[in-house]
């Protein structure tokens, strides 16, 4: 059994990413990754690629449909180059209100789009990174014009590897298609991973124009963990929590099904549309805190983050969203 690579996800302000980026880059950390929230990724990743390294650093996930493949382009180019091409870009839709109420850009056939994202982008990298002239007409995308003046030019290794961000069955299928890699949800489980989205994945690698080359299968995976007993439990009260809102969101039934937890999901909305949002962890049963989070104090939650997904993912990413100690997910991760 392979052990993966261990990654930490960074949540916070950007001046606060060079300090976890240097303590990480010294501790052995594999990866560095950002999540788009309340921040702008490409700006937290260029201080941290200027903050070390070796570390590499990664979008956990940046949210594409908000952007055009072009503006995408830049920000990722720009950061690669900065951190001397250790970035990982790492993409996901986001759901339909926020791209069309949040950020008012078009929506429509998130999967297709999202194929011809990618495939949009590789061309739009050929083009800076070998000079190939810019003639990408898609169903959804059309970028046809690149003076050299706006062409910022090649960079040592090329472009950045794509991960894209998936869940249900037919972006599974596009990411395995046309995709690098790709970064699974944190509401997963080994039996989830292993039964639904690694065989999904592998058929659409194996009828894509990709088939042939590497492929990353990295795992967010949520843990529920402290230095006290007193932050344990509070760990476990957050993290319930996320389990509750995840449990919310149609997109994300399919994993519960899979346990036989569908019902989960008609309480959990019924709260959000009620206003109810703190007490979405009081539907959380321990049981399924356990099958979707590591938990435990902290020796015991590194031992299982190392243990749970290995032989079946390449990389495991913490995702301890209710932490203010922005060194606790080093500590997991590093001897």
């Amino acid at each position: 059994m392979t052990d993966p690579i261990l990654d930490i996800a960074f949540h916070g302000d950007a001046a606060e990413i060079a300090g976890v980026a240097k303590e990480a880059e010294a501790r052995g950390v594999g990866g560095l990754f950002v999540a788009e929230a309340a921040h702008d990724p490409y700006i937290a990743l260029a201080l941290a690629g200027q903050a070390s390294s070796k570390i590499q650093i990664g979008s956990s996930v940046a949210i594409a449909f908000a952007r055009t493949p072009m503006s995408t382009a830049y920000s990722a180019w720009d950061v690669h180059r900065l951190s001397g091409g250790r970035l990982i870009l790492g993409l996901g839709t986001q759901i339909k209100p926020h791209i069309t109420r949040r950020f008012d850009m078009p929506w429509s056939s998130p999967a297709p789009r999202m194929s011809e994202y990618v495939e949009a982008l590789r061309a739009i990298f050929d083009s800076f990174q070998n000079g190939e002239k810019l003639d990408f007409q898609g169903d959804f995308y059309n970028h046809t014009l690149l003076p050299p003046l706006f062409n910022p030019g090649p960079i040592d290794g090329g472009p950045p590897p794509i991960w894209l961000a998936a869940v249900g069955p037919r972006m599974l299928a596009a990411t395995g298609a046309v995709a690098d890699g790709l970064i699974c949800h944190p509401l997963l489980s080994r039996s989830y991973l292993d039964e639904v989205i690694v065989p999904t994945v592998a058929a659409g690698r194996a009828g894509g124009a990709h088939a042939d080359e590497p492929f990353t299968t990295s795992v967010l995976c949520m843990v529920a963990t402290g230095r006290t007993d007193e932050d344990v439990a509070a760990a476990i009260a957050g993290t319930k929590r996320q389990i509750g809102f995840y449990a919310s969101t149609p997109a994300y039934v399919p994993v519960l099904e899979h346990h036989g937890w569908g019902d989960l999901h008609k309480d959990a909305h019924a709260y959000t549309k009620s206003g109810r949002w703190t007490e979405l962890g009081d539907l959380i049963p321990d049981e399924v805190l356990e099958m979707f989070a590591v938990v435990g104090d902290l020796d015991t939650a590194r031992a299982e983050f190392r243990s749970r997904f290995a032989g079946s993912a390449q990389r495991v990413i913490t995702s301890i969203n209710y932490d203010t100690d922005k060194m606790l997910a080093i500590d997991l991760v590093s001897d």
